[in-house]
């Protein structure tokens, strides 16, 4: 694939639904059979592995001996058939464990991986799965069949390909299947943007793909260059990108549902966007900057949420604000001991430039309190090292000063296996972001708890909104290519979102 269709156009099976597993099997045409895989679960219903097998025409109990198949969630065995025997040439045994939902991840996982680049692959799952396990099943199964991109002359390549054509048997949930598969594509746009070198992916190319996803989606964009930016007094993005040849941007995207009037509840998201983190004056050590191309994460995770808000039937208005800047050295960049004035007047006295996410947020958060009159505030970031090391990537900490509104994050996340930890905003931090120059500094060395004390800067910002801050500098991230991540950033929070904003009505 030319140009970015790889990054905004993720390429993904073609899914399908049919109550039978008979009909599926004969819809398969005999010059495909050689490519054509059958995927059948095992589990604690030992009915329930047979059936396929038997109606595939095989002795259900041999096979079963034979390949001894192992119900422990994830745990794949392949079955070889004989050449012309039968609809499939190859059968699929995985283990789905207790059945929980994470259960059906992890096996959805096993299998996207091991049925990438076959043509069609029979999903023999829908009656044993259920309500909760199935679109975690699909989710992961899309998730796991995809790999990186390759970069080369003429741009971005897609990786792996996946199974052609997917068909989920013994289920009539045909929604329930195409929505899990969207979310889990909006998962894979935020990563293939978050991939993406940062010698192509600076900010004015981020507004870019902004805009080519509003024109898809049907939303209104908005971009402010650095001109509009001194214009509106966005002093944060301003002093973050100064030291670079690219100069930052700020993106406004907004989805309004049908029939919506302004009375209908605003979501405000809010992504940090720093294209490329060399920190600036306090220049990081080179193995800190390997992975920062991916320091953008929680704005490719907003433009892809918004990117599939029509496609999910979202019926509240969601804006997204892309806070973009590289934080590069020169020298025109921010200094510690600068004093910048953000968005709507607050001072701030810089202690680190390699705090910077914070301080484009900062900007982001308070244009949205003054202008924006969101129901809710959820910002997203790669934020802290000090978030990192505490959960690694077990989880996210969720700091909020709303209780519900954590509490409904926190389940959003549990459904679609995406865990975030709620954390304090102890007060007892806040008296370290006083400044003796300025309305606040924004970082507090020597204090300790540096994801809550970020977190508190932030809140300075939001005035009396309910707000929610997402610290990904963990789970954005992977080191590994297994389960359902590929190796580098994950999209971490996307599917929570959406889960979250599906469930407003």
């Amino acid at each position: 694939m030319p140009r970015d269709d790889a990054i905004l156009d993720p390429r993904t099976s073609a899914w399908s639904v049919t109550t039978g597993l008979e009909d599926a099997l004969a819809a398969i045409p005999p010059r495909s059979a050689e490519d054509a895989v059958l995927v059948v679960p095992v589990g604690e219903d030992a009915a329930a592995t047979l059936a396929p097998l038997t109606a595939l025409g095989l002795d259900a109990d041999l096979v079963v001996a034979t390949h001894e198949p192992s119900s422990t969630a994830g745990a794949v065995t392949t079955v070889p058939l004989a050449p012309g025997a039968h609809p499939v040439r190859r059968i699929v045994l995985v283990g789905s464990g207790d059945g929980s939902p994470r259960a059906w991840r992890t096996a959805g996982a096993a299998v996207g991986r091991a049925t990438r680049g076959r043509g069609r692959v029979v999903h023999a799952v829908g009656d044993v799965a259920g309500s909760d396990g199935l679109p975690a099943w699909v989710e992961s199964v899309v998730l796991a069949s995809w790999t990186t991109p390759r970069w080369r002359s003429d741009g971005a390549q897609a990786g792996a390909v996946p199974a052609r054509e997917v068909v989920v048997t013994g289920t009539d949930a045909s929604a329930a299947v195409e929505h899990a598969v969207v979310r889990a594509r909006a998962q894979l746009v935020a990563r293939g943007l978050a991939h993406t070198p940062s010698n192509t992916k600076n900010p004015a190319w981020m507004a870019r793909q902004a805009r080519v996803v509003a024109r898809g989606a049907g939303l209104d964009v908005t971009v402010w260059d650095e001109r509009s930016l001194r214009r509106d007094g966005f002093g944060g993005l301003l002093a973050v990108g100064g030291g670079s040849a690219t100069p930052p941007r700020l993106v406004r995207l907004d989805h309004e549902p049908v029939g919506a009037t302004a009375t209908t509840p605003r979501v405000v998201l809010v992504g940090k966007g720093i294209t490329f983190d060399t920190g600036g004056l306090q220049v990081k050590p080179a193995d800190g900057m390997l992975g920062m191309k991916t320091d953008m994460s929680g704005s490719a995770v907003v433009l892809a949420v918004l990117a599939a808000c029509r496609a999910l039937d979202v019926r509240v208005r969601v804006t997204g604000l892309l806070a973009l800047a590289e934080n590069a050295v020169d020298g025109a960049s921010y200094r510690p001991g600068d004093v910048v004035t953000h968005y709507g007047g607050t001072t701030v006295e810089i202690g680190n430039t390699d705090a910077e996410g914070r301080i484009v947020l900062a900007d982001a958060l308070a244009y949205a309190d003054a202008e924006l009159d969101p129901t809710w505030l959820v910002d997203v970031a790669t934020l802290t090292g000090a978030a990192r090391i505490a959960l690694g990537r077990v989880a996210a900490p969720v700091f909020a000063n709303d209780d519900a509104l954590r509490d409904a994050l926190v389940d959003a996340g549990t459904s679609t296996g995406e865990t975030l930890w709620p954390m304090p905003l102890s007060d007892t931090y806040r008296r370290a972001l006083d400044s003796d120059v300025a309305d606040l500094t924004h970082i507090a060395p020597g204090v300790g708890g540096g994801a809550v004390t970020a977190a508190l800067f932030l809140r300075e910002f939001v005035g009396a909104r309910r707000w929610a801050h997402l610290d990904i500098a963990g789970t954005g991230r992977s080191d590994v290519d297994a389960g359902t991540d590929a190796k580098g950033a994950t999209g971490f929070g996307t599917r929570l979102l959406l889960r979250w904003l599906e469930e407003m009505r």
